[in-house]
């Protein structure tokens, strides 16, 4: 191609962005039902990074440097740029290097970022192979023209984004006036190709004035921008003078063939003065080029003209000034880029938008919070009833017949307990938290650590540098990290509350079930004897049979209605997808509020149902329990042993229930933790590569002799000690595995990546967060068998309910709406 200007490439350097980006996503997407692995897109992007940033400097294809650029565009689109902590450092495309350090750098932790740096490479890439075109074929000069022009709109695009995806100064080759020439430069290159094409396809001679005289007019405007005393550094020595000899080529070619038209017209006057006029800008045309073609006819027809005329025609000739302007034919245009470049398939097709992605964990959180407040209530009600059932000794007091020997319920309570492993389980599981706890606290303060040294160590050299440290300021980019750090504590805090209650509840029934640990005959040795009967009691013992059949119908009806409850699920994944198409945004509360309700009406309806028939079941109960005792002549010694032996069962399997939650909840927010140190690791990994940029730069500059004003950017390795990156601190050992290993499943191993965060719960009218989402109303025993719900007011001390109170003879129902594992 007749000596095309071609951009230089932007260079990159290694990067690990395989770490970072599943730590991101399997923070941020993952949850408990959603566990997708990203492991092999994510190491194909790392290989499309790779080969596009190395194999661009061969100008041989675009189709590397495409398909990497539209998987940025796809995971930009679902990922928060802001979010990923990877230290993309670029080099400025047109710094050579000094003797006192390498190129100028930035390195920002931003998709936006890389994404800016690739396309210009596109840019570039797009330049050089318009350059490396031939000008004698058709598909070569199209092929030509149209890279031009595209690149001319990159940069234009360029032009108009980088701040807003940078938010700093940028190295001089992306800063918004280098852009805007570069771009001018493009789209008069691509009018020369398009009047190259004119000249050899022998158009009319108007036409190809037209058209030179607008590329003349192009590199005009592009060798006014290039030639601003702030750009004039940055261009190759050839530049400015090859601008200059193109826009006196295409204005003496403009001039040449206006002169034809002239002749055409018979206007020998204005011929002459516009061959004058041509021949001299053509005198410096490179040999071979088209304007040197037109310069030997320019020169030869002006010699026959003028002796026509002075032996002819005798016109005026017209003084160069006076001529009439050429009208312009503006044919290249600026080509925005396109949202693709290639069809490639996309490797995050299986991520959803983030506001999809938090529609959709907002709705499944809704959802979470109606399943769970059913089934409170459900819980709630059984453990209600099972209170009464025990404060009236049923059904104990329905199987002792005044015989010697245990009921045939206390019995197989009994077994239960033993089989379950007797108090020494219960034990067991109560010594394993301790640790757990303190293995989630040492993982919290490992990662508040890291924060806090980064903001110390930002804090001490903005102290030293003062105005010439230009980064952002630690607390105005770790402001959610701590928040969540707060958050996290604050569920450790009452984690250790919930504890609390099942210490004392524990204690509370230690003695009893330490007897029902025992054989049925240490049992029943440990149980007075039954009093004489008084009285006939048939009636009202064959009542109470019956009814505690019915009791049972209902606990099953209920435990049918919980799995249905936890089974209901709606997804609304494409109605999301499909709003944010449509309207550019989803208006979650309206979508999910019909779904959710045409789900769970139904069964909240059959809940609400199973509720009121309790309520005159337990009056039935107790009528019936009072005329029993009425004919047997009050309750006796044995029947309060007894009451207090189920009580101490039930106790049993609520304590078991609670310890094996508190262990999943304590492993799972294990894994939360380590997700959440993993991105603080990372970001602090960031921020030490940014920082160890920055002081290379003030260093180099304090050595220059003429050293250059601040700026934010960075410089490559100088001759100094390279520290290595802050290793990830590993999680803290939870000790040796103990002796409960046997009585419930194994400690969770520390996973490799982070898996999900807990959806919210509870805040229906508060916006869900992106990071690490914590829930509102956290209750670490939530799935414990028929817990208890209760709050104080806001102001009391905590005071945990005493249950059953000390004076009572026997385990008094607990008081309406009681959980001591919900947050106070």
């Amino acid at each position: 191609m007749a000596d095309l200007l071609t951009v230089p490439f932007k260079k990159s350097s290694d990067v690990d962005i395989v770490k970072p980006l599943k730590n991101l996503i399997h923070s941020t997407y993952n949850t408990g039902d959603n566990n997708e692995d990203f492991s092999d897109a994510i190491n194909e992007l790392n290989r499309l990074r790779t080969t596009a940033i190395w194999k661009v400097f061969e100008k041989s294809s675009l189709d590397v440097i495409y398909s990497y650029y539209d998987q940025l565009v796809s995971l930009e689109s679902k990922i928060p740029p802001q979010e990923v902590q990877i230290p993309f450092k670029w080099k400025d495309a047109f710094d050579k290097g000094s003797l006192f350090g390498g190129r100028m750098s930035l390195t920002i932790s931003s998709l936006s970022y890389e994404r800016m740096c690739i396309l210009f490479n596109i840019a570039a890439m797009q330049s050089a192979i318009a350059a490396q075109q031939p000008l004698d074929t058709e598909e070569s000069l199209k092929l030509a023209a149209k890279l031009l022009q595209q690149s001319a709109g990159i940069f234009a695009y360029l032009k108009g984004n980088i701040m807003m995806a940078v938010h700093q100064e940028t190295t001089p080759d992306l800063n918004p006036e280098t852009l805007n020439a570069l771009s001018q430069l493009m789209l008069a290159q691509a009018q020369e190709v398009i009047a190259y094409k004119c000249i050899r396809d022998e158009m009319k001679d108007s036409m190809v004035a037209k058209v030179s005289a607008q590329c003349e007019e192009l590199y005009t405007d592009a060798l006014r921008c290039m030639q601003k005393d702030a750009l004039k550094p940055l261009w190759e020595r050839d530049w400015i003078p090859t601008v200059q000899g193109k826009q006196n080529t295409f204005r003496g070619l403009a001039q040449y063939y206006q002169a034809q038209v002239c002749r055409a017209g018979k206007a020998v006057g204005e011929e002459i003065a516009r061959l004058t006029l041509a021949a001299e800008l053509l005198r410096g045309a490179r040999p071979g080029s088209p304007g040197a073609d037109a310069a030997v006819r320019a020169a030869r027809q002006l010699a026959a003209a003028v002796r026509d005329n002075d032996f002819i025609y005798h016109e005026r000739v017209p003084e160069a000034r006076a001529l009439e302007p050429i009208a312009r034919a503006p044919i290249a245009k600026a080509l925005a880029p396109p949202p693709r470049w290639g069809a490639a398939p996309d490797l995050f097709e299986r991520l959803v938008p983030m506001q999809v992605h938090q529609a959709l964990m907002a709705s499944e959180a809704r959802r979470a919070d109606l399943v769970g407040a059913e089934i409170n209530k459900l819980r709630e009600a059984t453990q209600l009833l099972n209170s009464i059932l025990a404060s009236l000794n049923l059904p104990a007091c329905i199987e002792s017949t005044g015989d010697a020997g245990l009921p045939e319920s206390i019995r197989e309570k009994a077994a239960a307990v033993r089989a379950a492993g007797g108090l020494a389980a219960i034990r067991r599981l109560m010594a394993d938290l301790p640790d757990l706890l303190q293995r989630n606290r040492e993982i919290l303060t490992e990662a508040e650590r890291m924060l806090r040294e980064e903001a110390e160590a930002d804090a001490a050299l903005r102290a030293q540098f003062g105005a010439r440290w230009t980064r952002t300021e630690s607390e105005k980019l770790t402001e959610a990290f701590r928040a969540n750090a707060a958050k996290y504590a604050e569920i450790i805090d009452n984690a250790v509350r919930a504890d609390s209650i099942v210490q004392q509840k524990f204690k509370q029934h230690e003695e009893n079930i330490e007897l029902l640990s025992r054989s049925d005959g240490e049992i029943d040795a440990g149980v007075p004897d039954a009093p004489v009967a008084r009285g006939s009691d048939g009636d009202a013992l064959q009542t109470l049979r019956s009814l505690m059949k019915t009791v049972e119908e209902v606990k099953a009806e209920r435990d049918a209605l919980e799995a249905e409850l936890k089974s209901a699920t709606v997804d609304l994944r494409e109605k999301f997808l499909t709003a944010l198409a449509e309207d550019g945004a989803v208006d979650e509360p309206a979508l999910s509020a019909g779904a959710l309700g045409s789900a769970l009406a139904p069964l909240q309806r059959r809940a609400q149902e199973s509720l009121g028939r309790q309520e005159e079941l337990t009056s039935a109960l107790q009528r019936a329990h009072a005329a029993l005792m009425a004919a047997r002549g009050g309750a006796s010694g044995r029947d309060e042993a007894l009451g207090r032996l189920c009580a101490a069962y039930d106790a049993y399997q609520d304590l078991t229930g609670n310890l094996k939650e508190g262990f999943r909840f304590y492993n799972d927010l294990t894994q939360l933790l380590l997700a959440f140190q993993n991105k603080v690791s990372d970001f602090c990994f960031a921020r030490k590569t940014e920082k160890e940029e920055l002081l290379k730069d003030l260093t180099q500059q304090a050595s220059r002799p003429a050293p250059a004003p601040p700026a934010p950017r960075t410089v490559d390795e100088p001759a100094v000690v390279k520290k290595e990156a802050p290793p990830r601190p590993p999680p803290p050992s939870a000790g040796a595995p103990s002796a409960a290993s046997t009585a419930h499943p194994a400690p969770l191993p520390y996973p490799s990546q982070p898996q999900g965060m807990p959806l919210p719960y509870g805040a229906a009218a508060a916006p869900y967060p992106v990071y690490a989402p914590m829930p509102a109303l956290y209750n670490p025993y939530a799935t414990l068998p028929y817990p208890h719900h209760s709050r104080a007011p806001p102001a009391a001390p905590y005071q945990p309910y005493q249950y059953p109170p000390p004076a009572a003879g026997y385990p008094q129902p607990p008081p309406a709406g009681y959980n001591p594992y919900r947050q106070q």
